[in-house]
């Protein structure tokens, strides 16, 4: 477990928080003890505060030649600030230590509460704080009393059995797991009034919540796993839908789901009229901003903060994003202007040190890419930061914190520059002039004292860093947060919390990947009830063809963006290891990447899949195809992709590929086309060519042997069936589609030609020509957007007069709307692409239509 360190004097308040005070005999003790201790109160925090800190003149020393004095320089800050409201120091430094347990303050305060204290849970803050302090001290001994101080035991019907090192014990059995106090909850407004105790618990039931409904669906398991403990401390702090969180990608947002409206749907999520993967704005208000892609949250976190503050608003916008995320130029570009805004903008670092997916190859996580995550770990490990880490969780009696500072500056000194000297920065900003100057120089050298140089990234990007934080402690996270909503207008901040993928559930954190993405399982064990399949994904078939091809010549190297398995490149990659590039989640960086490569003559191809090429496509258009530059892009999860929805849909490469005037266009039929594809890409070498492959798997034709395939003749197709007056002219996997129409007009009596297109561009003019004079009927089929090989095949027809006679033309494509996620086959359905829509278009156009319908 990340050990973290602690914020300022946390549990040094004289009056916990109504929904967070500890029902044990000490704190009412203590509660009791500050009944009369109101008179002269400021007077002696300040005395006691001006003591201690002429106590610390070696400290003090350090500072002088910054703030342009001694003592009284440190003191005019403190007191102008307040340091006795910062740290609420006891108003007697005796406190009566009689009256409190023999243990020290911090483990007071963190003492498990009672998960159930009617008195407590009855009072609002407002009502408690109208009651005498004598009377609330009594009422809260009796609820002490009634619960034995203690509630860290199992009680029967919870799921945590026990809590032993730091760890809950779950309950992973396969049964739908008792879950108490998240049965409670049904909006994020329910976990208002929770102790850290009860948040604690709730985190774990929620984990056990995800492991067995994703055990029943499939779905995103590892990345929902490690982030529990995150969107718990999110939603209990802060006020959902009114305060904005994004989750960049989304695949982490199972746990921000169940909290927020949908657990009684969680069992549809991914499936056809269900829930989605990901956020969606219209499923819930909640979800702030849809996501799929990487890299977004900080850009649209600073638009909604923006927005926020020139309407006025008052309210909290937190972008949640991982290490991985951060390795994209668009978090980088969001940072920098983040910090020139100045706006308010709490970003957070989810660090589970996979820059890359873990299934990035075959024998686990790939080795984290890029500079970024050297200075995450070198931050991580700084042996400062540990070594104050280790000093903040030093237990500190209470009789030696007062009258020493230096105890107390070890103890919490983190925390206490980040959150004093921030704070008072942002009051001197708004006063302005030598005030925040003598702040700013403070606050540097504090910082740079306590601070490893690799936070120096974000810091010069003009976000105020705090952290490693420990991800995983819900206890400092709420602390954390609060103190960060707490602030008068603090700009910019980024919380850097460590956490683990697939937390809590030892199959995932076993597995080589981790169980990123995982269909139905048995939840005892992780093993998984993968459906067994005579052929291979078309994934695999390209990267086997590929190792075939990079075998035969060594001037071929594979370039992917952090999809490694994704792609198939994991498999290249196993086999040549110093020519397969993971650039991490930077797709612009990748083509460019790939086009230097090419200059110096090298054969790179770039594995992307269509959805994420679209956030590279300028560099395929400027930096690539205007310069013929022969790059190979090859195009996985074309058309659409099932579960992962629109978000993932392959639909506009055939459009957005097709229409640069170098670059050549292709789609194969099935796998043994694909290998012959891969081939020809590595023999193109003076411009550069495309190849898209859906995702599933390959429908079981021969291979080529040793899967290396042949080059094909660039912009020829091929005739699959003849016959008369209906020709179907396929391009890519619905090829097989067509075939199976055929075979449906067939029996009905009508025989029909079926044509595999292979090239998009250049298109097969003599073939094209051909079908239109010999047939009645020209049907275009592709799985792909308007604009694609449909458009192609007709502006060719339209500009050589082949429409200016009897024929009738028809192209089929994918809907001009978004296909929402779903089992594949609904999909085509939904999208006018089955078989038997293809087989209705010909009867219709014959005139038909009885028949037509009866397809329907």
């Amino acid at each position: 477990m990340v050990d973290t360190w602690r914020l300022p004097a946390r549990g040094l308040r004289r009056r916990a928080p109504a929904g967070e005070r500890d029902c044990n005999a000490g704190r009412l003790a203590y509660a009791a003890d500050e009944a009369g201790a109101t008179a002269g109160l400021r007077r002696r925090e300040l005395v006691e505060a001006e003591a201690v800190i002429a106590d610390t003149a070696n400290v003090d020393d350090q500072l002088g030649d910054l703030v342009g004095g001694g003592t009284s320089s440190l003191l005019f800050l403190v007191t102008l600030l307040g340091l006795n409201k910062l740290l609420l120091l006891p108003a007697r430094s005796s406190l009566e230590a009689s009256s409190l347990p023999s243990r020290s303050l911090s483990s007071i305060w963190r003492q498990p509460r009672a998960l159930s204290c009617p008195f407590r849970r009855s009072l609002s803050r407002e009502s408690e704080a109208a009651l005498p302090a004598q009377f609330l001290a009594e009422e809260f001994r009796a609820c002490a009393a009634a619960s034995g101080g203690d509630a860290g035991g199992s009680g029967e019907g919870k799921i945590v059995k026990a809590k032993e090192k730091g760890e809950w014990k779950l309950d992973y059995s396969g049964e739908k797991p008792p879950t108490p106090i998240l049965d409670t909850i049904n909006y994020p407004v329910h976990m208002k009034n929770l102790s850290k105790q009860d948040l604690e618990q709730l985190a774990a039931e929620l984990r056990t919540e995800i492991v067995f409904t994703v055990s029943k669906t499939g779905g995103h398991l590892s990345s929902s796993l490690g982030v529990v403990e995150l969107a718990v401390a999110l939603h209990h702090v802060f006020n959902t839908p009114d305060d904005k969180i994004i989750w960049d990608v989304g695949h982490q947002a199972y746990p921000h789901k169940i909290l927020t409206g949908r657990r009684s749907k969680m069992h549809t999520i991914r499936q056809t009229n269900g829930l989605a993967g990901f956020p969606k704005r219209d499923e819930s208000e909640h979800d702030a901003f849809g996501a799929g892609h990487s890299s977004t949250s900080i850009s649209a976190g600073l638009g909604m903060a923006v927005a926020r503050d020139l309407q006025g608003k008052k309210n909290h916008v937190i972008s949640v994003i991982g290490d991985g995320a951060m390795t994209a130029g668009q978090a980088y570009e969001a940072m920098n202007n983040a910090g020139y805004l100045d706006s308010n903008l709490i970003i957070v670092l989810n660090d589970n040190k996979q820059v890359s997916l873990p299934t990035a190859t075959l024998d686990g996580p790939a080795t984290p890419v890029g500079a970024l995550s050297k200075a995450l770990t070198k931050l991580q490990s700084s042996t400062k930061f540990r070594m104050l880490r280790e000093a903040a969780k030093v237990e500190i009696e209470l009789s030696v914190l007062l009258p020493r500072i230096f105890t107390l500056f070890c103890s919490e000194l983190i925390g206490f520059f980040f959150f004093f000297f921030g704070r008072f920065q942002n009051i001197t900003k708004q006063i302005g002039g030598q005030t925040h100057e003598i702040a700013a120089k403070v606050d540097e050298y504090a910082r740079g004292i306590m601070s490893n140089t690799s936070s120096s990234l974000f810091e010069e990007l003009g976000l105020y860093y705090i952290g490693p934080v420990d991800g995983h402690d819900v206890d400092d996270l709420v602390t954390i947060f609060e103190k960060v909503k707490s602030m008068p207008a603090p700009g910019p901040v980024l919380i850097h919390i460590v956490t683990e993928k697939g937390k809590g559930y030892e199959p995932a954190v076993a597995a080589a990947d981790r169980m990123h993405g995982v269909v139905k399982f048995d939840p005892k064990t992780g093993k998984q009830f993968k459906t067994p399949s005579p052929t291979l994904s078309y994934t695999q078939y390209f990267a086997e063809s590929l190792i075939a091809e990079a075998e035969a010549d060594d001037k071929i190297v594979a370039v992917h963006a952090a999809m490694g398995s994704g792609t198939g490149l994991n498999y290249f990659q196993k086999q040549f290891p110093e020519k397969c590039f993971d650039v991490g989640i930077a797709e612009q960086h990748a083509v460019t990447f790939a086009a230097g490569l090419a200059t110096e003559g090298l054969k790179p191809f770039c594995a992307i899949y269509s959805s994420f090429l679209q956030r590279g496509y300028d560099q395929v258009v400027h930096d690539v195809d205007l310069q013929k530059i022969p790059v190979r892009f090859a195009v996985d999860r074309a058309g659409l992709v099932g579960a992962d929805g629109p978000t993932h849909c392959g639909a506009f490469d055939i459009t957005y590929m097709a229409c640069l005037p170098n670059m050549v266009v292709m789609a194969p039929s099935d796998e043994a086309e694909l290998m012959h594809m891969v081939a020809t890409a590595a023999a193109i070498d003076d411009r550069p060519s495309c190849f898209r492959f859906p995702r599933g798997n390959g429908v079981g034709v021969p291979l080529p042997e040793g899967n290396k395939g042949t080059p094909l003749e660039v912009g020829k197709g091929r005739i699959l069936i003849e016959g008369s007056r209906v020709a179907i002219l396929g391009y890519g996997s619905i090829v097989q589609t067509c075939l199976k129409a055929a075979e449906s007009l067939r029996e009905l009596g009508v025989a029909a030609t079926v044509v595999d297109a292979r090239f998009c561009k250049p298109l097969d003019a003599e073939l094209i020509r051909r079908l239109a004079k010999e047939h009645e009927i020209l049907i275009t089929v592709e799985e792909g957007s308007i604009g694609g090989f449909g458009s192609h095949v007709t502006h060719f027809l339209s500009l050589n007069g082949l429409l200016d006679g009897n024929l009738k033309l028809r192209s089929m494509v994918l809907p001009d709307r978004y296909i929402d996620h779903g089992a594949p086959q609904d999909q085509i359905e939904a999208a006018g692409l089955s078989s038997r829509h293809i087989a209705g278009t010909a009867l219709n156009l014959l005139g038909r239509t009885k028949e037509a319908l009866h397809l329907q």
